[in-house]
């Protein structure tokens, strides 16, 4: 089964479904993308292939489900299995060391849950948005620089072969 290119995924991993829920309905409100959400990064590895642009990782994922992978884990593995996925790490806590090692391990951001996540939140969300719509216009701008390129070389080589021709 093929998956659509215009399908946006975004993954919500948190081993507290209150979490889940709330970050889903919130996201849902604000943003066109199909969400899914999982207990375990595991799951959401799983799911990989369905190309999600943004996933939203807690950080302790293995509190109510005590074999699951952490999120640093998770994040590795995602980031050797997706590189182009934006992590966004998710955690109750304030420590500068729980940031930095989800940066060090590709996060795109880290947010502390409390009164401003959400809005934290939406700040990312957009920033990410903004980013992948201007990879896309580069692209497009690359192909069509390519094409102009190979037009004009073209043109000069025929009018080269012509007055080759008629001289």
């Amino acid at each position: 089964m093929a998956i659509e290119q215009s399908t946006r995924y975004i993954f919500l991993v948190d081993d507290e479904p209150i979490q889940n829920e709330m970050l889903k309905d919130y996201v849902s409100d604000r943003f066109k993308y199909k969400i899914k959400t999982y207990e375990s990064g595991e799951g959401a590895i799983a799911d990989l292939h369905l190309n999600p642009e943004i996933i939203v990782l807690d950080f302790h994922l293995n509190a109510h489900l005590p074999n699951a992978q952490n999120g640093v884990e998770v994040l590795k593995k995602i980031k050797e299995l997706a590189p182009l996925t934006q992590v966004i790490m998710l955690s109750g806590q304030d420590k500068l060391e729980v940031a930095v090692d989800s940066m060090k391990y590709g996060a795109y951001d880290y947010v502390i849950k409390g009164e401003t996540a959400f809005s934290r939140m939406g700040n990312i969300l957009n920033n990410i948005n903004e980013l992948n719509g201007l990879k896309e216009a580069t692209g497009s701008y690359k192909k069509i620089i390519t094409f102009l390129c190979i037009a004009i070389v073209a043109v000069i080589g025929l009018s080269i072969y012509l007055s080759k021709k008629w001289a």
